[in-house]
């Protein structure tokens, strides 16, 4: 049961994720680094300490006394992911987007999901899935098996998107459907796609590194409602401090970005839909972050091990593409290319029902 409810938790994450770009299609007369920023500060800023408020009593003084070196790696694993994110447009604009984004998502799953695992056969702590125990039990090697069909799911999209990009003349979209500069230089552009797919993937380490809060939260659960499992909302406590990395990252480009730019004036231009605007973003930003929401109900029922981000990658692809199929941007591509992205939607959802069963044998 734990297995499957990990899943149902971990496909609404990946839903939220592949979703939260739509409310941002309504938004007017602004620049993208300015509804991003404005979506980000409730993404980053706002709604994280409100979910955690509302879920963990007294989560700041669990983060105050978690220690300097506790808060300093998670906020710099943050910092990281931050990079990470913003460096997946250079990726996409050097090697268009189906093979930019295929290189990046693929190097943050195998990254995000094995690089703690083998950190642990290193550095042994209680209750954490080693990369020897992967691979030498049948649950760890089913896991690991879904993590290789996912890669190859991630592949066969890529290859669908290529065919897409030389099919349709109006130029490339990225996975949100909005217009990407295309400037193709292969050995750059694998380059700064390594870069984005490892950092990206900073995230999780992100969620290790703060693990000791989340240990603090769920403690303190379990003693005030004994013999009722893990606690749910566990995460959000750790979700504060990572959040804060990545906000300073973004804030900072998106400041670059106005300066350069000269749009500052968005946030005040009367000649735009202001209200709606704002309105459209701050749910942009709210959507962006439940998927961690439920990505921390999901692990609270698989453990924290590779299958959680595993899985939140592989929903992520997989709603990232349906929509697409649901929003015609597929539309006026040969039947050829259409059935390869659908094969790629298959073979995505062979490496979840593989991975949560690899956790129903744990």
């Amino acid at each position: 049961m734990n297995a499957i409810l990990g899943v149902i938790f971990h496909f609404l994450g990946g839903f939220a994720s592949g979703s939260f770009y739509i409310p941002y299609k309504k938004v007017k007369g602004w620049a993208w680094e300015s509804y991003w920023i404005v979506g980000g500060l409730f993404s980053w800023l706002v709604v994280p300490p409100l979910a955690a408020w509302l879920t963990i009593p007294n989560f700041s003084e669990i983060i105050s006394q978690a220690g300097g070196s506790v808060i300093g790696y998670t906020f710099l694993f943050g910092i990281l992911w931050g990079i990470g994110g913003l460096t997946y447009g250079l990726g996409v604009r050097y090697l268009g987007v189906s093979l930019g984004s295929s290189i990046i998502l693929g190097l943050c799953m195998v990254f995000g999901s094995l690089i703690p695992s083998i950190y642990y056969d290193i550095f042994p702590a209680a209750g954490k899935d080693t990369f020897s125990a992967l691979v030498g039990t049948t649950w760890g090697l089913t896991v690991l098996l879904g993590l290789a069909v996912c890669i190859v799911g991630i592949i066969i999209c890529g290859k669908a998107g290529t065919r897409k990009e030389k099919e349709l003349s109006k130029g490339s979209l990225d996975p949100h459907g909005v217009a990407v500069k295309t400037e193709y230089r292969f050995g750059l552009g694998l380059l700064v796609s390594i870069i984005s797919g490892v950092l990206s993937a900073c995230f999780n380490f992100g969620l290790e590194a703060g693990k000791p809060m989340a240990d603090v939260a769920n403690t303190l659960w379990k003693t005030a409602n004994p013999g009722e499992g893990e606690f749910l909302y566990q995460n959000n406590v750790t979700y504060v401090v990572v959040l804060w990395g990545g906000l300073t990252t973004n804030f900072i480009w998106c400041m670059i970005l106005n300066a350069r730019n000269r749009t500052f004036g968005d946030y005040t231009n009367k000649k735009t839909p202001l209200l709606r605007n704002y309105i459209f973003s701050a749910l942009a930003g709210t959507t962006w972050f439940l998927q961690f929401f439920f990505y921390g109900m999901g692990e609270s029922k698989l453990g924290n091990g590779p299958s959680s981000w595993i899985l939140h990658m592989a929903f992520i692809i997989l709603i990232a593409n349906a929509w697409g199929l649901i929003l015609k941007e597929w539309a006026g591509v040969s039947k050829k290319t259409k059935t390869t992205v659908i094969i790629g939607i298959i073979t995505i959802i062979l490496s979840v029902l593989l991975v949560g069963y690899g956790n129903s044998l744990k």
